[in-house]
């Protein structure tokens, strides 16, 4: 094959992927042989896809050659064996031996013999060889690495693993020329060329236009003659003709002459191709009926933003109101940063885990792949955001700022479309609320993804969702498609509201700002729309709006504007009404090409409003002050750049600079402690004591179960202390409480509690040490000894490794192989250990002494070590070799009081770790070693003693030998708030007793337990409704019953 016909296979692969024929693209693939999708073959591994797998691979290899090949269809064949052993069906793993495994006999009869005698076993992992095979994920997903390697090594796929850079939509830019040209070519240029094909080549018909046509045209200038100039005109300017294909339009554009032909292949000419159009300050028409104003609404037209397919869902970020979230008609997720106009990030729909999706939502994709957004929304904070999708599923990212989203739950949600999500946080808690066609309201954890509530009610499928609290009580209206509005609260009751939307029809519901007033519109199937304000305490309506078209399929859509303003898009204009009268306030056209009934998205501020238009664009309207906002976060970074050459000038040579630092340090500290909240008293917060009939030295290690019910402390006298909370109608959840008392927890099996092996330690060096499984069931510890393995159901001891010396002074679970672990030793190596094969895989050499502090990070499969020689380094955790190392930075005239055992811990984003010393705390990046924040301990400060980022990564936690605990912001090291030894501990306490680990909550970001030097064990939260640590400075001598 030539290299240009290889180069149309890669076009026409690069289509089939933007329009979603993902299937097709595949076969295409295996069977050409040019580009393996290693991406698809993961998924498929992971997903247990193994006849997929074989199936796809064969197209670029088979199983005889070469020794990778070879490899490779073993794996995955032995994989599908295993699994199936697992499962019990012998009959079919027999099969799979005599005619999948047969093959590979010759040469390996040992092991194949070894295989067939499985085939007894009623446990696989009764055999010795498999005794520590884990579930079948984790077994996928190391099966899925080993195959990788084995691809990426095989010389057959040099060359075919990365897809060429090709600009998109590149096959509709060569289709949009060769017509461009045909065109030019015509005898007769038709200035509004018809072309309604491809399979022939365009050719315009002699001049046979109307009278009436010709002076249309003439009235009405094609767009493409001014694609960025907005027209005044009343009637609507007639598009150039469109070539639909897969519902993307592709413009056909018209030229006088060759020498043009250049400037219509820019993007500009592609409704499929991200764009911004040059800022436009002109509103198009806006038509007063009322003669007064009370409130600025946005409508200049300030720029244009163009997506890659038609928009369907859209929501300004709650804080960064210049930060657009975009949801498409194909699935797609994209993140504007409006102000500078530019796309942050795109995402094409992808399940994560098919694995775990119901057969139901496996065989509507089948079916028909095409998947689109019905629904896109921040959570009230903007950390996280929701989508809703046409099948099933709903998918959760979190949001760290700028490009950075990371996935945080995948659900499959209801049967069919989910129609609509929100987000509530009744019981202090946050929920995400999703309703679909399967008549259904669901509430889901936010954390666990588990389901809360369903409500069921509904005869039909449910259209829109609305959240509200009033008076303290949390309610959740739900609206039909046939109309019947239900009102419930978060429990099992039932409805407590039925009533009927006006027209019957699809309708969404929302509140003013003020939460007082509650608003409806909505489109029945003969095209009605009905807005109206109604009675929410008795379901009547108040008001109805008038001025609304009708006869059109889609839903009006609508928003509220700061209390006073209504705002829809209907009939190709944004209508405006007062709140407090029916009539129609005015209409704005924003210069013409709206949809029939476009989408419409205000921010927080009232000062930006996002307006979908024809051909996949988005128009951005801005009052005076939404102009001022684009303008300021546009300048803001030229800005901060200015200001640090500003600040580098002024401080001169040099040689001055630490001078200058010590003085900027000194006053942001005094300004610091003059805004920290001090809790003295135990009225300021809630604490627990954990009571045990065990006598326990100092808490060395202390750590919440991932699930959130239990705490595993290790005390230095080697025993283990586990209490779990029960689940009663005070604590429903289970989860970890002041509230109620949790109870030291031993198995049924009546073993006491797991102490570790003390063979060969010496005490007076220990470093008491352990980790903790994903799942909550292996528990790795050691205390100067021999390591042990725990099962934490049974509490017996499974395996035991590597006795002393060197002794373990640090571990870590591999966070995608719980057979993984990282071991730091006291004789400063740091060993990378096998538990199944019982085998060091690498050991680790850079540290000076012995190796204190070891994690993960998962996204970017990275190890970071901390050790008492005051380093942290940086493994790349594929071929386990150092990437960086870099000396902590020791605050100026502590280095020789600054021995310490430096801890780490990485942040929730996976990209930042914290490092704890006892001199000062600092965040770095996991990719440079970069610090990005640091805090010292002041002369009169007392040293850190541990520290812990909340589970939203959002504060620090720090202990101080003199007993307090200090939360800091974690954005930027700042102290928030100080707890006292007064407000946690009681009175008659020692003065030398202080946290000497702190452990938080991994679901509530306000929770936190911290371990005694005496033996005891703390659990605090804040004492507010709202649940929230720091409140500015308090008032000096205030009453001692005062609470915060």
């Amino acid at each position: 094959m030539s290299a240009l016909s290889k180069e149309l296979v890669f076009l026409i692969l690069q289509f089939c992927n933007e329009e979603g024929f993902k299937q097709t693209a595949h076969m295409l693939e295996s069977e050409s042989g040019f580009y393996f999708d290693m991406r698809y073959f993961e998924e498929m591994m992971h997903s247990g896809n193994w006849h997929e797998a074989e199936r796809y691979i064969s197209g670029f290899t088979k199983l005889d050659d070469d020794r990778y090949s070879t490899k490779t269809y073993f794996e995955i064949r032995k994989q599908k064996f295993f699994e199936t052993l697992d499962r019990k069906e012998h009959a079919k793993a027999l099969d799979i031996l005599m005619t999948d495994l047969r093959v590979f006999e010759r040469g390996n009869e040992d092991l194949f013999k070894e295989m067939a005698q499985l085939l007894t076993f009623n446990d696989i992992r009764d055999h010795e060889s498999l005794s520590l095979y884990g579930d079948t994920k984790s077994a996928r997903e190391t099966i899925t690495r080993e195959v990788k390697k084995l691809i990426e090594a095989n010389p057959l796929f040099h060359g075919k693993l990365k897809f060429p850079t090709i600009k998109s939509q590149r096959l509709r830019r060569l289709i949009n020329q060769s017509l461009n040209w045909q065109h030019i070519l015509c005898e007769d240029p038709s200035p509004n060329p018809d072309i309604e094909t491809l399979f022939l080549d365009h050719v315009c018909p002699k001049n046979k236009v109307s009278f009436v046509e010709s002076i249309e045209s003439n009235l009405n200038p094609s767009r493409a003659a001014s694609s960025s100039v907005v027209t005044h005109s009343t009637s609507r300017s007639r598009s150039a003709s469109t070539i639909t294909q897969c519902g993307f339009p592709v413009e056909a554009t018209c030229h006088d002459s060759p020498t043009e032909l250049d400037s219509d292949i820019s993007s500009k000419d592609f409704g499929g191709v991200d764009e911004v159009v040059s800022p436009i300050r002109d509103p198009g028409q806006i038509h007063n009926l009322v003669p007064t104003m009370h409130i600025d609404v946005p409508t200049m037209v300030a720029l244009t933003l163009t997506e890659g397919s038609c928009p369907t869902s859209m929501d300004f970020h709650p804080v960064k109101q210049t930060f657009l979230l975009v949801g498409t008609s194909v699935g797609d997720v994209g993140l504007w940063d409006v102000a500078h106009g530019k796309k942050l990030l795109s995402r094409n729909f992808r399940v994560w885990d098919i694995a775990a999706c119901s057969n139901a939502f496996k065989a509507s994709l089948v079916k028909d792949p095409c998947v689109s957004v019905n629904q896109i929304m921040w959570s009230p904070d903007g950390s996280l955001f929701g989508v809703a999708y046409s099948k099933h599923i709903v998918q959760l990212y979190s949001y760290s700022g700028g490009d950075d989203i990371r996935q945080q739950l995948e659900i499959d949600a209801h049967l069919g479309s989910v129609n609509d999500l929100a987000f509530s946080s009744p019981y202090e808690q946050l929920f995400v609320i999703t309703c679909g066609d399967d008549k259904t309201i669901k509430v889901w954890d936010m954390v666990t993804g588990n389901k809360q509530f369903t409500f069921d009610g509904h005869d039909t499928p449910v259209y829109s969702i609305c959240c509200h609290t009033k008076e303290n009580i949390d309610l959740l209206f739900s609206i039909s498609v046939d109309g019947k509005i239900k009102a419930w609260l978060y429990d099992n009751i039932g409805a407590r509201i039925d009533y009927d939307a006006p027209g019957l029809g699809r309708t969404r519901m929302a509140y003013s700002a003020d939460g007082q007033r509650l608003f409806s519109c909505g489109t029945n199937k003969d095209g009605e729309s009905f807005l109206v304000e109604w009675n929410d305490s008795e379901g009547w309506i108040r008001r109805m709006y008038q001025g609304l078209d009708s006869c059109h399929s889609s839903v009006v859509q609508f928003v509220t504007i700061k209390n006073q303003l209504l705002a829809a898009g209907d009939d190709h204009v944004i209508k405006f009404w007062d709140m407090d009268k029916k009539e129609l306030l005015m209409t704005m056209d924003t210069g013409g090409e709206l949809q029939v009934a476009p989408r419409i998205n205000l921010n927080k501020e009232c000062t930006l409003l996002a307006v979908v238009a024809n051909e996949n664009r988005i128009k951005i309207l801005a009052t005076d002050d939404g102009l001022h906002l684009l303008q300021t976060a546009e300048e803001q970074s030229v800005d901060a750049s200015r200001e640090i050459s500003e600040t580098l000038r002024k401080i001169g040579k040099p040689k001055d600079m630490e001078d200058v630092k010590s003085l900027i340090g000194e006053a942001s500290a005094k300004e610091e402690i003059r805004n920290l909240s001090e809790f003295e008293k135990s009225s300021q917060c809630q604490s627990l004591k954990l009571s045990a009939h065990v006598k326990a030295n100092e808490i060395s290690r202390l750590t919440y179960t991932n699930s959130g019910n239990a705490i595993l402390a290790l005390a230095s006298n080697a025993i283990h202390l586990l209490w779990k909370w029960p689940q009663n109608e005070f604590n429903p959840n289970s989860k970890a409480t002041t509230k109620v008392h949790p109870q030291l927890w031993q198995p049924k099996s009546g073993l006491q509690l797991m102490c570790n092996d003390l063979t060969g330690s010496k005490p007076e060096q220990a470093v008491p040490c352990f980790a903790l499984s994903k799942n909550d069931s292996y528990l790795l510890s050691a205390s100067g000894g021999i390591i042990s393995l725990f099962n934490m159901i049974t509490f017996k001891t499974m395996i035991t490794m590597i006795p002393p010396p060197p002794a373990a002074t640090c571990l870590a679970f591999h966070p995608q192989d719980n057979n993984i672990v990282a071991i730091g030793m006291d004789n400063s190596t740091i060993l990378i250990y096998n538990v199944r094969t019982n085998k060091v895989k690498a050991k680790l050499e850079g540290h000076a002494e012995r190796v204190t502090g070891l994690a993960f990070s998962n996204t970017l499969n990275m190890l970071i070590s901390s050790g008492a020689d005051e380093q942290i380094f940086a493994w790349n955790a594929d071929g386990w070799k150092m990437e960086k190392s870099r000396f902590l930075q020791v605050p100026l005239g502590k280095e020789l009081e600054a021995e310490s055992d430096t801890q780490i811990q990485i942040h929730q984003d996976q990209l930042h770790f914290l490092a704890i010393h006892k001199t000062h705390l600092a965040i770095y990046e996991v990719q440079d070693l970069e610090c990005v924040e640091q805090w010292n301990i002041s002369k009169a400060s007392s040293p850190i003693s541990h520290a812990a980022f909340s589970c939203d990564g959002q504060m620090v936690y720090a202990g101080f030998l003199d007993g307090s605990i200090t939360i800091f912001d974690a954005l930027v090291l700042k102290q928030q708030c100080r707890i006292h030894p007064s407000a946690y501990l009681p009175a008659n306490i020692s003065s030398t007793v202080c946290p000497v680990v702190i452990a938080a909550h991994p679901q509530k970001p306000t929770q936190f337990a911290v371990g005694l030097a005496n033996g005891e064990i703390y659990v605090l939260e804040p004492p507010d409704p709202e649940g929230k640590w720091g409140f500015g400075p308090l008032v000096e001598n205030q009453p001692e019953n005062h609470q915060l």
